[in-house]
C-alpha cells in the first residue's frame, strides 16, 4: 500500500527537540537524586556515629574498623536476606505448588497411557510427594520442601479447592435423572449403601479396640467406618462411563443415576455423623441436625429460587454475566460458612450451593468452564499432595497392618459389589449389568479422600486406619477397569444405546 509521506509532519526537528529534552531531564533527575541522597547519607552517618562509636570502640581496638570488616558484613547481611526470603512462607507455598503441579502432571500422564482416569495419577503422586517415598528417600530436602509448619497453609488451600470442586459435583448433579428413575435408583443405591454400612460397621467393631483414637466412641467409629466403606465417587465414574462410551446405555444412565442417590444419601450420612463427633453424644448431636434440617430447607426454598429469578436477570442467550457469577461464587462461600459454623462441614454446603444453581445446561456450562480448570488443575492436586503427606505406608510394615488391609479391602469390595448385584437382578437387570453396575459402584477414587480427610481432621481415624482407607480407595479405583474388561469378555454382548443421555457428564474431568 502506498503512502503518501507529504502527509506526515516533518518529524527531524521535533525529534532532536524531543532527545534534547530527554537528555535534560535525565541529568537533572540524577543530580537532583544524587544531592538529596548524599544529604541523607550524612545524616545517616551523623546519626549512627552517635549510637555506635561508643560501643564499637569498647569492643575492637583502635583501627580494627576497617573497610574489609564492613564488606563481610555486607556479604553477610545479603546471605541472610536471600535466606530468609527463600524460607518466607510464601516462597515455601509457591515452591510447593510448582513441585506439586509437575508431579502430578507426570504422574496422571502415565496412567492415563496405562488407561486409568488422570485422578489416579494425582493421588499417586500425593503419595510419591508424602514421607513414604519422597520423605523416605530425601529427607533434608523433603524436610525444607514440605515442613511441618507449612502444613496449615496447604491444608488452608485444598480446603478452598474442594470446595470449589464440590460446588462442581453438585452442578453437575443432574435431580431430573433422579425423578425418572426414582424407584430403581433409590433401590439400588441404598442396597450399595446399607449392605456395605453394615460390613463396615461390623469392621469397625473388630477394629475399634487397637484402632480407634482415644476418646472416640464406638458410635463415631462404627458409623464413620460404614460411612467409608459405603462412598462412591460420582466423578470418577462419569469419567469412566463417558471414556467406555456409556453415556447413552441403560448401563451408563443407571450408573450416573444410581451414583448421584449415592452422593446424596452418603453425605447425609456423614453429616449425621460430623455432627455426633462435634457433639460427642446424640442428644447433642439433634440440634445440630435440627439446624442442618433448617439450613437445607432454606436453600431449597428460597436460594434456589433466587437464583432461578437472578438467572433470568443476568443471563443473555446462554451467556451469564460476571454479576451471576460473583453471586454465584457468594452463595458458594456463605454455604459453606454456615454449613461449618452449624458443624456439617464446609464441604457439604459447597455441595449444597451447587444443586440450588438452575437447571440450565448452558448456564452450568458456562459456570462450569469458568470454575473447573482452576479447581482440578491447580487446588486438587494441593489437596491430594496434602493426603500424601498424612499418608505414612511405612506403617504397614512396622505395625503388621497388611492383614487389616486386606481384610478392610476384601469387606469393601465385597459390600458394594454383592449389595449392588443382589439389588439389580432384584429388578430384572442382566447378570451383566449387574456385576458391571456393581463394580462402577465400588469406585471411590476422590470422594472417599474427602471423606477421609474429613475423618482424620476430626480425629475419629487414627494414621494407621487412614493409611488403610487411602490404600483401600486407590485399590478400588484402579480395580474398575480391569474387572469391566473382564466383565465384556464373559459377556460379550454389545450396549444397546437409549435416547436418554447422561446429562452434563460427558466432560467431567475428575
Amino acid at each position: 500500500m502506498h503512502t503518501n509521506t507529504s502527509e506526515l509532519p516533518a518529524a527531524g526537528p521535533s525529534l532532536k527537540k524531543g532527545v534534547l529534552f530527554y537528555l535534560i531531564m535525565v541529568a537533572l533527575f540524577s543530580i537532583g537524586l544524587y544531592q538529596v541522597m548524599n544529604s541523607g547519607q550524612r545524616l545517616e552517618n551523623h546519626s549512627w556515629t552517635q549510637i555506635t562509636s561508643t560501643s564499637e570502640l569498647k569492643t575492637k581496638p583502635l583501627g580494627m574498623v576497617s573497610g574489609t570488616a564492613v564488606s563481610a558484613g555486607m556479604f553477610e547481611e545479603v546471605l541472610h536476606q536471600f535466606l530468609s526470603n527463600l524460607t518466607h512462607p510464601l516462597s515455601i507455598a509457591l515452591l510447593q505448588i510448582i513441585i506439586i503441579i509437575s508431579i502430578s502432571r507426570i504422574f496422571s500422564y502415565l496412567m492415563r497411557l496405562l488407561g486409568q482416569p488422570t485422578v489416579i495419577g494425582e493421588i499417586i503422586a500425593g503419595i510419591f510427594l508424602g514421607p513414604s517415598v519422597f520423605g523416605s528417600a530425601m529427607p533434608l530436602i523433603w524436610s525444607s520442601v514440605f515442613p511441618i509448619a507449612s502444613l496449615p497453609n496447604l491444608h488452608s488451600i485444598s480446603t478452598i479447592g474442594l470446595s470449589l470442586f464440590m460446588f462442581i459435583i453438585g452442578l453437575e448433579l443432574d435431580i431430573s435423572l433422579l425423578n425418572k428413575r426414582i424407584q430403581t435408583a433409590l433401590f439400588v443405591s441404598h442396597a450399595s449403601i446399607l449392605i456395605p454400612f453394615l460390613m463396615g460397621v461390623f469392621l469397625a467393631y473388630q477394629l475399634y479396640s487397637d484402632f480407634a483414637p482415644g476418646g472416640i466412641s464406638f458410635l463415631t467409629f462404627g458409623l464413620f467406618i460404614g460411612v467409608s466403606m459405603s462412598i462412591t465417587a460420582f466423578p470418577v465414574l462419569a469419567r469412566i462411563i463417558q471414556e467406555r462410551g456409556l453415556s447413552r446405555t441403560p448401563l451408563g444412565v443407571m450408573a450416573i443415576t444410581c451414583a448421584a442417590t449415592d452422593d446424596i444419601s452418603a453425605w447425609c450420612i456423614l453429616a449425621i455423623v460430623i455432627a455426633i463427633a462435634k457433639a460427642g453424644n446424640v442428644g447433642s448431636a439433634l440440634f445440630t441436625l435440627l439446624l442442618a434440617v433448617g439450613y437445607v430447607l432454606i436453600m431449597f426454598r428460597l436460594v434456589k429460587p433466587f437464583m432461578k429469578k437472578l438467572s433470568e436477570k443476568f443471563v443473555f442467550r446462554g451467556q451469564i454475566t460476571r454479576p451471576y457469577v460473583a453471586m454465584s461464587i457468594l452463595v458458594l462461600l456463605v454455604s459453606a460458612y454456615v454449613a461449618e459454623v452449624i458443624g456439617i462441614h464446609a464441604l457439604f454446603g459447597a455441595f449444597l450451593a451447587g444443586v440450588t444453581i438452575p437447571h440450565d445446561p448452558k448456564i452450568k456450562e458456562a459456570l462450569r468452564q469458568k470454575i473447573e480448570d482452576v479447581s482440578l488443575l491447580l487446588f486438587l492436586p494441593v489437596f491430594f499432595a496434602f493426603t500424601g503427606l498424612r499418608t505414612q505406608i511405612g506403617l504397614l510394615v512396622s505395625d503388621g497392618l497388611w492383614g487389616v488391609c486386606l481384610l478392610v479391602l476384601l469387606v469393601a469390595v465385597a459390600g458394594k459389589v454383592f449389595g449392588t448385584v443382589v439389588a439389580s437382578k432384584l429388578m430384572n437387570q442382566t447378570w451383566k449389568n449387574s456385576f458391571s453396575l456393581g463394580v462402577l459402584m465400588n469406585t471411590r477414587g476422590l470422594m472417599e479422600l474427602v471423606v477421609l480427610n474429613i475423618g482424620y481432621d476430626l480425629g475419629i481415624i487414627s494414621p494407621e486406619i487412614f493409611v488403610v482407607l487411602v490404600i483401600m480407595a486407590i485399590a478400588t479405583t484402579l480395580m474398575t477397569g480391569p474387572l469391566l474388561n473382564l466383565i465384556d469378555r464373559i459377556w460379550p454382548e454389545p450396549m444397546q444405546a437409549i435416547a436418554v443421555p447422561a446429562a452434563g457428564h460427558e466432560e467431567e474431568l475428575h
